[in-house]
């Protein structure tokens, strides 16, 4: 591929539909207002929404379609995603943050082994490789 085919393709690049481009005082005011977010509560919002999707996952869900919904292959990804996460963002958000993220993460991986056909040795499940061992 040439220099000038890089340059035209566009098939990774996002371009919002016509309809959903903002104008400049719109994209100026979205960017007002996530500054004035706190980085706690992105942090935790980002966590809780990983939290929301492996719950989902997991079969957790309410509702009469909630086996449905589950998906142990994409449980395990946002766990360990979700574990990841939170091990790294613990030391910047302290304890009083991260300690309702880690009980709700080990929720999670418990519900993981839990729904587990063949479920995983301690130490190989979901996000253990950050976590540890969850019994």
């Amino acid at each position: 591929m040439s220099s000038s085919d890089s340059n035209s393709d566009t098939r990774n690049t996002f371009q919002p539909a016509p309809e959903e481009a903002l104008s400049d005082s719109q994209a100026a005011s979205v960017v007002r207002d996530i500054a004035e977010v706190p980085a706690i509560e992105v942090i935790t919002t980002a966590a809780v929404h990983l939290m929301s999707a492996a719950a989902v996952k997991c079969g957790l869900a309410a509702g009469p379609d909630a086996e449905e919904l589950k998906d142990l292959d994409e449980a395990r990804k946002l766990i360990t995603a979700l574990a990841g996460f939170v091990t790294a963002a613990a030391p910047e958000i302290g304890s009083q943050h991260a300690g309702p993220l880690r009980d709700g993460l080990r929720s999670l991986q418990l519900a993981f082994r839990e729904a587990s056909e063949f479920p995983d040795a301690p130490g190989k499940g979901p996000g253990e490789k950050f976590t540890g061992a969850v019994n």
